[in-house]
């Protein structure tokens, strides 16, 4: 063991920072899940940076049973079990059944699709649009390129921002910054993606209204839609609501949990909709409960939160300032790239918030630009996601291209300037909040 830190001692803390990044998208690399990638490499920060191993151990220790990490893996859970209900029961299936024909126009019909599948957080979910994707994008001759471009873009647009999604929960719990402020400032770069993507499409699709047989419903189609959207809007709008009225009258220890204690009710309270108004029986709710997908993703929100605490232990954040100040690196750079490189290699949102957050957000104190903090964390989720939009191991695009039989090649040729006209507006938004 001391051989190992004798053999690391006299490197630059941030060689050995990015040592640590490279054995945990290595072990994604080689099919480990994410929680033991982050474990592994809160382990080897540890080790490199001189703790011993019972310190690593109380450090990752305390980080994982404060008050924050705990409501955040509360809230995830229930985020998933919400998911995993509406599709079990058939109402997601519902949904978008009863939104069918309620557009005219054949481009707003084809995104909107994946738009509303977008609403919830789903491993793949890509691949619950594709069939209504396929169906309109055959009536206006699209390509399978095309068509698989449409269909994973415009899955996409909220991830930025909206609060159900744990790569979002996570940032704002790093950061202790207000979820709903993060949520309105980066609310912008959705209306951003819409109309970077839009932009292709409308010389895909010339303008034109729906078939015969996909007329608008008008009226008579809104309140069957409605009805089976009232569990995603349980979810937040009571979230919001009751989250600032909690925050009135909780005192105490509970105080700084009023918002996710508000958002973990709100939850509760669309999960139990869901079951009720879907007549599900124990034995399916138990099943969705304890499915090996959301233990998984438990031990990935745990292990991320403990390789936070390590990080902070180890003081390896200090020492990485120091020297980035000393060699006079810019900030902004740091903010785009190290994000931007780990949703490349990972392939999703939660592995670069729960990697590079932690290294940025002290970075920010340490250059001076505390005022500056929600600028810089915009700049960096949008960099980071635009990373894991091209990333080739994010699974949305392979079921995508996959479901479509499409060239990713093809693919990639379609999407690549929506993602640098992101880039481009998350740069310029951050110079305006600057100004």
């Amino acid at each position: 063991m001391e051989s190992l830190v004798l053999m690391f001692d006299d490197l630059p803390a941030v060689v050995r920072i990015f040592i640590v990044f490279g054995f945990v998208l290595a072990a994604i690399r080689f099919k480990w899940s994410l929680g033991s990638a982050f474990l592994g490499g809160a382990f080897l920060l540890g080790l490199i940076f001189a703790l011993p191993p019972g310190a690593i151990v109380a450090g990752a220790w305390a980080a994982l049973i404060d008050p924050k990490a705990l409501s955040l893996i509360v809230i995830v859970s229930l985020i998933l079990v919400l998911s995993q209900s509406l599709e079990a029961s058939g109402q997601m299936a519902r949904l978008l059944a009863r939104f069918d024909g309620l557009i005219a126009r054949q481009r707003l019909n084809i995104v909107i699709f994946p738009a509303l599948i977008g609403l919830l957080p789903m491993p793949g979910g890509a691949i619950f649009s594709a069939p209504m994707v396929r169906t309109i994008g055959a009536d206006a001759d699209l390509t399978g390129a095309q068509m698989s471009f449409i269909n994973y873009w415009f899955r996409h647009l909220w991830e930025y921002w909206w609060p159900l999604y744990p790569g979002v929960l996570l940032a704002t719990t790093l950061a202790a910054v207000d979820l709903w402020t993060f949520a309105g400032a980066l609310l912008p770069m959705s209306f951003v993606a819409a109309a970077a993507g839009y932009l292709p499409l409308r010389r895909m699709m010339p303008s034109r209204r729906a078939g015969a047989g996909r007329r608008a419903t008008g009226g008579a189609g809104v309140l069957p839609f409605s009805k089976e959207l009232v569990p995603v809007l349980i979810a937040i709008v009571p979230g919001i609501v009751l989250g600032g009225l909690l925050e009135g009258v909780l005192s105490g220890p509970v105080a700084p949990l009023a918002k996710e204690l508000g958002l973990i009710a709100a939850l509760c309270a669309a999960i139990g909709w869901v079951w009720r108004v879907n007549l599900m029986p124990a034995p399916e709710r138990r099943r969705i409960v304890l499915r090996r997908e959301m233990l998984a993703m438990i031990y990935m929100v745990a292990a991320i939160m403990m390789f936070k605490g390590v990080l902070l232990d180890s003081r390896a954040v200090e020492a990485v300032s120091a020297e980035l100040i000393g060699w006079r690196v810019p900030l902004v750079a740091i903010a785009v790239v190290l994000p931007l490189i780990v949703g490349l290699v990972a392939g999703i949102t939660i592995a670069f918030v729960g990697s590079a957050f932690p290294i940025l957000i002290s970075l920010i104190g340490a250059y001076g630009a505390g005022d500056e903090t929600l600028a810089y964390l915009i700049l960096a989720m949008t960099g980071g996601f635009v990373g894991v939009l091209l990333s080739p191991l994010h699974l949305c695009l392979v079921l995508s291209n996959q479901y479509f039989r499409a060239d990713p090649v093809s693919v990639y040729r379609l999407f690549w300037r929506p993602c640098l006209i992101l880039l481009l507006a998350g740069l310029g938004y951050f110079i305006i909040l600057q100004a």
